[in-house]
């Protein structure tokens, strides 16, 4: 089985650790930003399947990371995370894009379920993708042939 990779975004260091950590046990590829040009820097250099964008960065809104990674990598499953909930912040994100919007603290079973049902939405997304680029193939081949 393929290892996804996970970028987490957080400026604070103690909630980069402990994510980091809790995800690496799980047996995902981790990395790490502080600050939005960090993360996008990053996103640029590597693929992530996934990423947990705190919504309050020193450097930008995270709701501008979001827009910056959803047009950019629109494939990429985006999950916001904040300590300062707020119904406008998570109606704002999930129109930007987000996958998600998730409110710290948080369990971390309930992390990871979430992560595990939103990494094989993913994963179903391109599974079907492929197969219906496969069927079109097919069946313009079919056509060719029976054309000649």
């Amino acid at each position: 089985m393929e290892t996804k990779s996970i970028l987490v975004v957080d400026d604070d260091k103690t909630i980069l650790k402990s994510l980091k950590d809790i995800l690496e046990s799980e047996g995902y590829n981790v990395d790490t930003a502080e600050t939005g040009r960090e993360a996008i820097e990053k996103s640029e250099a590597r693929f992530f399947n996934l990423a947990l964008l705190d919504i309050k960065l020193p450097d930008m809104e995270g709701t501008k990371l979001l827009t910056t990674m959803h047009e950019n990598l629109p494939k990429m499953v985006k999950i916001m995370i904040t300590g300062h909930p707020n119904l406008e912040n998570a109606v704002e994100a999930l129109n930007l894009g987000a996958d998600a919007y998730i409110i710290k603290p948080f369990k971390p079973e309930k992390l990871l379920e979430l992560l595990e049902e939103k990494l094989a939405e993913q994963s179903q997304a391109e599974k079907t993708t492929e197969e219906k680029v496969t069927e079109w193939i097919k069946t313009r081949a079919r056509k060719l042939e029976h054309d000649i």
